[in-house]
């Protein structure tokens, strides 16, 4: 009787997990088309975000702890989204930032200006320079990488990968150029990790690789 009734128990159980485990279509979707990544040999989560969007401000505090702790195998990188005209100025301040090796230390500090206190405006060239000063940042390099070839290509790319990837709204995030979180089910920040973690290992049990950048 005691094994009957561990047998249904175990059942259950498995049923259960089951219905917890994401499903295709509904948590998440498949591209596709799988885009390239740009981190070969490696699962790569992106977050696609906007400098102006509060819950992608509220979701960096949840996500800043779980980059620290992804696995070796796992390369993690942001994607500004490109909407309209107001995105791609967020965006160009973004990759300028990041082309001049500063966007990793003002990132949280850039989106507390424009989400706090000041209500920094990113689309303000002259704000934000003035601002930039403020943090020690060469300004005369900040006004080069704004306007260069470089940062312009990153601005096509970045425009090509969200409307590749199809995303709707930020903050998103996709799987090994392959899987994105569907966000209209998703019921908190956390849940939104728990998905990328389910695609992460759902990425490295098939060993599926991205196709080579181009």
């Amino acid at each position: 009787m005691l094994k009957q009734i561990i047998a249904v128990f175990m059942v259950f159980f498995a049923v259960g997990l089951a219905q917890a485990q994401p499903k295709a279509g509904v948590q998440y979707r498949e591209l596709a088309t799988a885009q390239p990544t740009d981190s070969p040999g490696k699962i790569e989560a992106v977050e696609f975000f906007w400098y102006g969007c509060p819950h992608c401000y509220n979701f960096e505090p949840v996500i800043t702890p779980w980059v620290k702790k992804l696995p070796k195998d796992v390369h993690f990188r942001r994607i500004p989204a490109m909407f309209n005209e107001e995105y791609a100025l967020g965006a160009r301040a973004f990759y300028a930032l990041e082309a001049i090796g500063v966007e990793e230390r003002l990132h949280k500090a850039l989106f507390d200006a424009i989400h706090t206190g000041s209500r920094l405006r990113v689309s303000n060239e002259a704000a934000l320079t003035e601002w930039l000063e403020k943090q020690g940042v060469d300004t005369k390099k900040f006004a080069a990488a704004y306007r260069s070839f470089s940062v312009e290509g990153k601005l096509k790319r970045a425009a090509q990968l969200t409307q590749a990837y199809k995303i709707e709204g930020v903050p998103s995030m996709a799987v090994n150029g392959k899987y994105v979180v569907v966000t209209d089910n998703v019921t908190s920040f956390e849940n939104l990790l728990e998905i990328t973690d389910f695609l992460i290992e759902k990425s490295r049990k098939s060993g599926a690789k991205a196709p080579p950048k181009k």
